[in-house]
């Protein structure tokens, strides 16, 4: 059976994203407004103030009542004690964060930064730059959001976005159609704008192969496709940039080797039995496939140079891993060497590399529903899943050992893609910081959801030093935690 991993386009049209900056409240939860009720407001922006003092809304703002009963403006709202009507400070999401209980000072607050919400789509598919977020949902169409405010939309006539993929001023989509669109941010004519400006394969380079007998294959009985498209939904895109290649895995069951430059085919591999449903390039000169018919392949990419052309070309190396469930999602610590892999039953597998070979590490146990999403980076692991929830696994630098640090939760549908980007401290040269003082390197996380919305979380790989019990960062409690105790199995 085919176990669907897929993404959607961003929605059509270019107004109407509300903002929700969520925040704790000292006395208990904080109910979300209806989104009716959003799209109702002029600003579509909330901010829940987590002053202790009780407080009363007069006028849409929020004012402290005083220990003399008048009543002023909050003046915690500006960091230069400026008069409410003057400071434009108020207008921020970002004037309140969560702090940890358990950190000092000296340690980056960690939590739920804010939420994107809009009604016209589940979101399918992310990809984040700088202050650029590309959003795609079941409305066919990718959104463009810039520092958090709706920026612009690239407008698709057909399928789910289910791949998103940012390679310098282009971005590549996949589709549920079978295509593979490109996409350039329109810097002259319109600012802000984007424009499609081809897709993969190119419409000379299909005319060609087409009129090759040789160049078919033969997909489904009685029915042959020319070899360089996929005829079935383009599921996950990676970027080799050195090289300057794009890999696409298909529902077809094949993998695709593209050149940027000329957007040529270079190759087309009948990978797995079933739907492949991610594709990762990994460290030294490694692919990895996961698919649907329960295995996780390894690819060997050669470059060979002769006669003053480049031939590149991949062949099996290893299975590592065969089973059962569905594989739904690859991730890649390029640093460390080592792979994960999330699949339907809940567990995420990794293989730590080891010379000229990989080994398995263990397994990591505490989503109750299938994982869907998986995002590396630095010491951390990100793992997005059916039960709503994304746990945050450290990696010991000394064992390779992993423990559960966090976890994140406040979606109300499943996590269904991720993101992740450095956030630096306070824009410090990265070589003058030593991150044991600052509780270790701080992330960006971005989760998109079936819940139609996508949040961002600060994280940093602090852990607290806490002997036992379970503790989780909610974007409605508001409460970061974390969990010390290891979840692994070794040598499964």
């Amino acid at each position: 059976m085919r176990n669907v991993r897929g993404g959607g386009g961003g929605g059509g049209g270019y107004g109407g994203g509300a903002l929700v900056a969520e925040q704790p409240h000292n006395n208990g939860l904080i109910q979300r407004p209806k989104f009716g009720d959003l799209l109702k407001s002029d600003q579509g922006l909330l901010l829940h103030s987590p002053n202790n003092n009780e407080e009363e809304e007069e006028g849409g703002r929020f004012f402290n009542q005083s220990s003399s009963g008048e009543t002023t403006p909050n003046s915690t709202m500006s960091p230069y004690n400026q008069s409410y009507e003057a400071s434009p400070y108020v207008k921020s999401p970002w004037i309140t964060t969560t702090t940890s209980p358990y950190m000092d000072n000296n340690v980056s607050e960690n939590g739920l930064i804010a939420s994107i919400v809009r009604e016209e789509g589940h979101i399918y598919s992310l990809a984040a730059s700088g202050d650029m977020l590309y959003t795609g949902s079941d409305s066919k169409n990718i959104r463009a959001w810039k520092n958090l405010k709706e920026f612009s939309g690239l407008k698709s006539n057909s399928g789910l976005v289910k791949a998103i993929i940012l390679s310098g001023d282009r971005i590549f989509t996949g589709h549920q159609d079978g295509k593979i669109r490109v996409w350039k941010a329109n810097s002259t004519k319109s600012p802000g704008s984007h424009k499609r400006v081809g897709s993969l394969p190119t419409l000379r380079d299909f005319v060609k192969c087409s009129v090759n007998p040789k160049n078919y294959v033969e997909v489904r009985r009685k029915k042959n496709v020319v070899k360089i498209k996929h005829f079935d939904a383009v599921s996950s895109l990676s970027l080799n940039e050195h090289l300057g290649l794009l890999y696409s895995a298909s529902w077809d069951r094949t993998l695709k080797v593209w050149r940027i430059s000329d957007s040529k085919c270079l190759e087309s591999i009948n990978a797995h039995d079933d739907a492949i449903n991610s594709v990762v390039s990994g460290f030294d000169s490694l692919v990895f496939t996961g698919s649907a018919d329960g295995t996780v392949k390894v690819w060997n990419r050669e470059v060979k140079l002769s006669k003053g052309s480049t031939t590149i070309s991949h062949f099996m190396l290893q299975v590592l891993l065969k089973q059962e469930s569905a594989v739904n999602a690859l991730a890649v610590n390029h640093d460390k060497g080592v792979i994960y892999c999330g699949s339907s039953d809940g567990l995420v597998n990794y293989w730590d590399r080891d010379k000229h070979t990989l080994l398995h590490g263990g397994v990591l146990r505490a989503h109750k529903m299938a994982v869907l999403c998986l995002a590396a980076a630095g010491n951390l692991v990100f793992s997005g899943s059916a039960d709503k929830n994304i746990c945050v696994w450290k990696r010991d630098e000394c064992t390779g050992a992993h423990s559960c640090l966090s976890v994140l939760t406040g979606h109300t549908g499943p996590v269904k893609c991720l993101s992740v980007k450095e956030d630096r401290v306070n824009d410090i040269n990265e070589d003058e910081v030593d991150y044991k003082d600052v509780g270790g390197r701080c992330w960006i996380v971005y989760s998109g959801s079936l819940d139609k919305s996508v949040k961002l979380w600060r994280v940093s790989e602090y852990a607290p030093d806490l002997s036992n019990g379970r503790l989780s960062f909610s974007s409605r409690g508001g409460n970061w935690n974390a969990k010390s105790q290891t979840t692994i199995e070794k040598g499964i």
